[in-house]
């Protein structure tokens, strides 16, 4: 795992064992203990939200329309670091599709009525208590036997609900373990206590933040901001995120939920017409730092209509050609 630094660094402040290479997992909208909001079936999305995995929102989008992962920063001020934020990151490495065909983080979309199952959670104290409503075969980042972060997204089309695992195994009679798990109403812009991290290691969700097949083959437009990773992160955060995941205090490393975005003058008239979508978003709304991995490396879902050759054109853009936005409510230690 890739945070075992920073799991035991949060554990020594709060007491805990880390247990695991991640950060301490957190909560969600709601502290454990809080239901989760009552919602009349009249306040269901339209029903041009699909269900099942890897289904299309049809242009839904998570989060109200001002919620920082959908603002548009095109117009944004500049941030006085940073050209030495982005060089920390480096100058010269491609961007880097963490999505394709088979790869991705997979996510699935399931009706309200969608029986809920018992999860059991290693950070119960920063976790959202289930039941979570977890189909019987849902899909697992990295395959079913895969021994990586191993999320479960799942969506909850007629509450519009996020609920998102972490280290997720089944444990037998339909019940599940997660290394945590978080749980996000997707009309609200509330974030996470402060301090507290979720199944990401900036204390975000996840799938707000992937790059979807249904939006750029459907739409034609990625109307947000994307997930992103970078190697060496600052122990800071600036909101939306709520929780580092570093030991250094270094200036010129990026905190966790750091914004960058394609700078308006680069040209991407080159480019195959399905990745000028995804490069126009990430001039429009960006990208947001969301957990310690590889550097330039952004995340979506697979999705079998994507086409690896086009993906792979993406790796022409460097670190050079982004820029910080300016950091507003920067907490450090």
């Amino acid at each position: 795992m890739r945070r075992l630094i920073a799991a035991c660094l949060l554990a020594a402040v709060l007491g805990g064992s880390p247990g695991s290479a991640r950060a301490k997992p957190g909560s969600a909208v709601a502290k454990p203990g809080r239901k989760e909001p009552a919602r009349s079936p009249t306040e269901a999305p339209a029903p041009k939200v699909q269900l099942g995995v890897g289904a299309s929102l049809g242009g839904r989008r998570p989060f109200p329309d001002d919620n920082p992962w959908n603002t548009d920063v095109s117009a944004a001020p500049v941030d006085p670091n940073s050209d030495a934020l982005v060089a920390s990151i480096g100058l010269d490495a491609p961007l880097h599709p963490d999505v394709g065909k088979t790869s991705g983080i997979p996510y699935v979309v399931v009706p309200g009525d969608q029986p809920k199952v018992p999860v059991a959670f290693e950070y119960a104290d920063e976790s959202d208590p289930g039941p979570y409503p977890i189909p019987p075969d849902p899909p697992i980042e990295g395959g079913p036997d895969s021994g990586g972060d191993r999320h479960i997204l799942v969506l909850d089309r007629d509450h519009w609900v996020l609920y998102e695992l972490f280290a997720a195994y089944p444990t037998g009679g339909g019940g599940w373990r997660a290394g945590s798990g978080a749980v996000f109403d997707l009309a609200s812009n509330a974030l996470r206590p402060v301090g507290w991290t979720s199944t990401d290691a900036a204390g975000l969700p996840v799938f707000p933040g992937l790059v979807r097949a249904d939006e750029v083959f459907e739409q034609g437009a990625v109307r947000h901001a994307i997930r992103f990773t970078c190697k060496r992160t600052r122990r800071a955060y600036v909101p939306p995120a709520r929780h580092w995941a570093s030991p250094s205090k270094d200036p010129n490393l990026p905190p966790m939920g750091m914004r960058v975005r394609l700078k308006a003058d680069y040209n991407v008239s080159g480019f195959p017409p399905r990745m000028q979508v995804i490069l126009r978003a990430m001039k429009q709304y960006g990208l947001i730092l969301a957990d310690n991995g590889s550097n330039w490396f952004f995340t979506g879902a697979p999705d079998p209509r994507w086409n690896d050759d086009e993906l792979n054109s993406l790796k022409r853009v460097r670190g050079r050609d982004f820029e910080v936005v300016r950091m507003e409510g920067l907490v450090a230690d």
